[in-house]
């Protein structure tokens, strides 16, 4: 999940929202999402919703939200979450992150002080959490299949997860528009990765083969996904409170190996959040793992007892 966007859906009729139709709607996105709407973004509601409100036959979003706290909504609950966090992704977006992966993250993490600490035949495994369409997922693949002889054969594997289905589709097809390859990716890599398809380009098998894709929610227990080399959560929690904010990047910390990287969006940042991520100097949005620290020994002994 990332950023959602207002569209240009057409907007519902006025009609004011109840506050329990508010409340319905808001706890809905936070306890199933972590994305927080206050009473400043009616408008997203608004733009977000109305193709489910027409399709459903309904007045308003007051009739929604009542739909929703009845019995057996849960598929239409999924419909609503998907719409308010389906969002716009680009390849190699805002750069920056992409050129510190390749000429930084993947030279340190097959060096052979760190190799060492990983079995051979161990993949490296990336995390591209909130992939939405998979642009993110196919950039870190694209630059791994340039990287073989800094990897020196060792296997990267990449994992994207997202909660909105629709969006995990499309980015299993690595079919993508004109207008989306135009965004971000550079000319050579369009010519090298891609084949035109109609009026469409879809990425080279190759590439395809390198992600995997599954639904997953932030907000859920990751232990199942396994271990991470690196993970990029670019822009996902500056939708989150601070409480589920701490939750999620603690969790990700547990995943990760002491020579791991994290990589945040430009607005993002870990200070009053966590104590187990730190920035890495003179990098912006890039932080290394910190190990939890050791209980003192009255609490170990309390434990203990």
């Amino acid at each position: 999940m990332t950023a959602p966007l207002p569209s240009f859906a057409p907007l519902l009729p006025i009609a004011p929202l109840l506050p329990i139709a508010f409340d319905t709607l808001a706890n809905l996105l936070k306890t199933r999402s972590g994305l927080i709407i206050g009473t400043d973004k009616l408008y997203l509601l608004e733009t977000r919703l109305a193709g489910i409100v027409k399709r459903e036959k309904l007045a308003d979003l007051n009739a929604l939200a009542e739909r929703l706290r009845r019995p057996g909504s849960d598929a239409l609950a999924r419909d609503v979450v998907e719409a308010m966090t389906t969002n716009e992704s680009f390849f190699f977006r805002d750069d920056k992150p992409f050129a510190h992966f390749r000429t930084q993250a993947l030279p340190r993490l097959a060096a052979a002080r760190f190799a060492a600490a990983r079995p051979a035949g161990t993949p490296l495994r990336v995390w591209s959490a909130a992939a939405s369409s998979g642009q993110e997922a196919y950039s870190l693949a694209m630059i791994v299949a340039e990287s073989g002889a800094v990897l020196g054969g060792r296997k990267v594997e990449i994992v994207g997860t997202d909660i909105a289905r629709d969006q995990l589709t499309r980015a299993r097809e690595g079919l993508y528009s004109q207008f989306e390859v135009q965004r971000g990716l550079p000319v050579q890599m369009l010519m090298r990765y891609f084949r035109k398809e109609d009026s469409n380009w879809r990425i080279a098998e190759a590439i395809r083969a390198m992600a995997q894709f599954r639904e997953y929610n932030l907000l859920s227990d990751l232990r199942a996904l396994g271990r991470f080399d690196i993970v990029f959560c670019r822009n996902v929690l500056i939708y989150f409170d601070q409480p589920t904010k701490t939750r999620v990047l603690e969790a990700i910390a547990g995943l990760m190996p002491p020579d791991g990287l994290l990589y945040l969006g430009g607005a993002e940042t870990v200070l009053g959040i966590t104590a187990r991520f730190a920035a890495l100097p003179n990098e912006r949005g890039v932080y290394g793992v910190v190990s939890p620290a050791p209980a003192s020994a009255a609490s170990q002994l309390v434990a203990a007892g």
